[in-house]
Order: structure tokens, then C-alpha cells, then sequence
């Protein structure tokens, strides 16, 4: 973002009211809302502040907004994702200038700022929550305690990739092949000693932070939005990043001539029922130090992450299908964030949202999938019908349970008295009450 001087008092011109509204738009983007409720969600805010002819065009990339037809428009680029935390900050300046309780002038201070906001767990944090997510993880998608320890052993090497990779820009270009080759070369070759069991569903709870599963269910749903440029634009994108995930598997499948047989969506069996009940609240935490989620918001994710587990299972036990329990969770996950924050409106919908992705798993798949495709076509077709099947019903259930939420009138109710009850202050915090 730019950082021209900010009025410090007056009412706010047009130039410095369209500067608010699209940093915000670009904040909002930046988290990884789809662009069809970025766009709603700034016109709301327009309105409050007496602009109702405000006209946005958001993209993945950067956003354009007037406040009129024929008037003077300003552009702003989107530098790069945002940290939980960051969304949370977000969400109160939204709710702020929606509400008329922070003025435009406090807003873009904080817009400003927002990307020199500290890390609340720092680097010890970033590891500490590698290790739990991969625990968690593991716990779900591969349940067996040789795979768990896995996990967690290569944890350290893709944080550390991580953290670097943004520092040069050939390593940030290189780095989903680069972190996928060295983490299948681990697991493959522990699968060879007989460490390990199924060594792709093994390779995939360290990566699986950064997988683009959410980014390609987001580009379908704005597809389905008619966002059609936006969802486009995610799906090749996302696209194009399994396919760098892929490249390194592979290389390191080729370099040690890895047998078909260990290609195979193999899942262990080695943890009883109870593997997923510790693995979901484990994960919460692992993502909360990751990402600086603030410690009250803590059990909302925990909340909206079981509602979503217990969907997928039944949706599982009804209809013998991975496509149908991915469908009732991103529904579970969908309409339970809208109703979270119908009920305490100062809570950030998106934060106790985008964990859920790491639940349907959808790049995990579309990993393995590619994958074998590349490498063994004959055993690619059933994955990668659980996969496209997956991703599908993924985004239909965050369509579908976005609609009904929108539809159900209590929830407006019960958000429009809340937010009578406890208006936000200036300078709240996003997590209290």
C-alpha cells in the first residue's frame, strides 16, 4: 500500500474516502475472500459513509473503485495473502466504519499499518505450530503414528523453506517443488525401510498448509458467483501450483524408482476412532500459533473446524461417497461462520472460516491425483475422480450454505440486535465477547 500523508481532521474528501474503501477492498482479498463478497462487503461500507454510488471491480491481483458513475477512480494492487490476525484487523475496520464508530482517518492508519503488525507467537510460534499442524493432520488424513512422527520430523524443513522462500525470488518461485521433492524423498525412502505406510498420503499432512485446495474451491465458488474473471484467474493459478507440487513428488519418485505399488491411495488404519478427536483440536492450535490467531477466537475455530468434521463423517455414513461429505462440511463450515458471527458480530467470519479448508482437503487430493497421473496412469482415475468430486462438492456446499445463511432471516435478526446491544469501539479488539 501506498503511504501518502492521511488528513488528520476535516471531514474526509473524495481521494481520501476512496482510499479507505479500496485498502479495505484490497485487505479483504488479501485474506482470501471471494471477490463477489469483497465487492458487497465494501458497497456496505460505502453506503455507511454516505457514498452510495460506489462502484468496485475487484480481482485476485489488485482492485479498482469509484464513488460514482463518470467520477475519478483509484486502483490498488494486492501485495500478498494476510495472516489471520491480520483479517481479524480487518474485520474490525470494517465493522467500524459500517457502524460510523471509527472514522475514515483512524481506518487508513490502521490500513496502513497492517502489514507491519507482529507476529504474535514470532519464529519459536511458526515451528511450534508446524509440528502441531502436521500432528493434526496426519491424525486425519493418514492415521497411523509411523506416519504422525513423519509428519512432525518434517515439519522444521518446510517452515524453514517457508520462511525464506519469500525472501529470494527464485526460491519463491522454485519453493512447491522444492519442499515437495525433499519431503517425498524422505518419505519414500522411509516407505522402502518399512517405516512408514502409504507413502503419498504419508508426504501430504507436512505440505499440507501449502496446498492450494482452499485457493481452487474459492475460484470455483466465484465461478459460481458469475465472478468468472476472478474464479478463472484462482483455478489456473491453483492449477498451476499442484502441478509444481507434483514435479517434486515425481522427481523425487524418479530419482529413487519408487514401484507402483507405493503410488497407491493407501490409507493406514493403525489409530482407533479417537485418532480425528485428538487430531481436530491439536490442529486448532497448531494453526492458531501459525497463523497469530488471537487466543479468543481460538475456540471459535475449534468450533466451526468440529461442526465441519462432524459433516463430512455423516455425509460420509449417508451416502458412501467422499463427495457428498465434503458438500455438508463446506455447508457446515459456510452457514456455521455466518451464524458465529451473527451472534457475536465482532468476530471475524473469515478467520473462523479459511481453517475448514484443511479439513476438506481438496489439495491433498488434487496432489495425489496429479500425481499419479503423471507417474502411474493406470491408478490415477479413481483418485482423480475423488478428487475433481471433492473440490466440486466443496464449493457447491460453500455456495449452498453461504445462500441459506443469507436467507435466514433469524440470523439477521440476531446480528442486527447484537449489533444494537454492543456497538464496537474505536480501537476494539475483533475477539471480545
Amino acid at each position: 500500500m501506498t503511504t501518502d500523508p492521511v488528513p488528520t481532521s476535516g471531514a474526509p474528501d473524495e481521494r481520501h474516502t476512496r482510499r479507505v474503501l479500496v485498502y479495505l477492498a484490497a485487505a479483504l482479498v488479501a485474506g482470501g475472500m471471494p471477490v463477489h463478497e469483497v465487492e458487497a462487503d465494501v458497497r456496505r461500507c460505502a453506503r455507511a459513509m454516505g457514498q452510495p454510488g460506489c462502484q468496485l471491480s475487484a480481482l485476485p491481483t489488485g482492485v479498482s473503485l469509484s464513488l460514482g458513475y463518470g467520477s475519478a477512480a483509484t486502483f490498488e494492487a494486492v501485495e500478498g495473502p494476510l495472516r489471520l490476525d491480520q483479517s481479524a484487523e480487518v474485520n474490525v475496520i470494517q465493522r467500524g466504519l459500517e457502524s460510523g464508530s471509527m472514522s475514515p482517518t483512524a481506518a487508513l492508519e490502521r490500513l496502513v499499518a497492517l502489514r507491519a503488525r507482529p507476529h504474535r507467537y514470532r519464529v519459536r510460534g511458526l515451528y511450534a505450530g508446524g509440528a502441531l499442524v502436521a500432528f493434526g493432520i496426519a491424525m486425519i488424513l493418514q492415521p497411523s503414528l509411523r506416519s504422525v512422527a513423519f509428519a512432525v520430523a518434517c515439519s522444521p524443513l518446510v517452515v524453514l523453506l517457508m520462511r525464506y522462500s519469500g525472501r529470494h525470488q527464485l526460491l519463491s518461485i522454485l519453493f512447491p517443488s522444492v519442499a515437495a521433492f525433499l519431503v517425498s524423498l524422505a518419505a519414500f525412502w522411509c516407505a522402502r525401510a518399512g517405516w512408514v505406510p502409504g507413502p503419498l498420503r504419508t508426504l501430504l499432512p507436512p505440505l499440507a498448509v501449502l496446498l492450494p485446495g482452499g485457493l481452487i474451491v474459492t475460484g470455483l465458488s466465484e465461478l459460481a458467483a458469475t465472478a468468472m474473471v476472478a474464479g478463472t484467474s484462482r483455478l489456473v493459478y491453483g492449477a498451476s501450483q499442484l502441478l509444481l507440487f507434483a514435479l517434486g513428488v515425481g522427481a523425487a519418485a524418479v530419482l529413487l524408482e519408487v514401484p507402483p505399488q507405493m503410488l497407491a491411495n493407501v490409507r493406514a488404519h493403525e489409530i482407533g476412532w479417537w485418532a480425528p478427536v485428538l487430531g481436530l483440536p491439536v490442529l486448532t492450535v497448531g494453526m492458531s500459533l501459525m497463523e497469530s490467531v488471537p487466543p479468543r477466537l481460538v475456540p471459535w475455530v475449534l468450533l466451526i473446524l468440529a461442526g465441519t468434521f462432524t459433516a463430512q463423517v455423516v455425509g460420509q455414513a449417508l451416502v458412501p461417497s467422499p463427495w457428498f461429505g465434503a458438500f455438508l462440511g463446506a455447508v457446515a463450515a459456510s452457514f456455521g461462520a455466518r451464524a458465529v458471527e451473527a451472534v457475536r458480530p465482532r468476530l471475524p467470519r473469515l478467520v473462523v472460516f479459511l481453517p475448514s479448508f484443511w479439513l476438506l482437503v481438496p489439495g491433498s487430493l488434487g496432489l495425489m491425483s496429479v500425481t499419479q497421473l503423471g507417474l502411474e496412469p493406470g491408478l490415477a482415475s479413481s483418485t482423480l475422480g475423488l478428487s475433481v468430486g471433492v473440490v466440486c462438492g466443496t464449493a457447491i456446499g460453500l455456495v449452498v450454505g453461504s445462500s441459506v445463511a443469507s436467507a435466514a432471516w433469524f440470523l439477521g435478526r440476531v446480528s442486527r440486535y447484537q449489533l444494537r446491544r454492543r456497538r464496537p469501539s474505536p480501537g476494539s479488539d475483533p475477539t471480545a465477547g
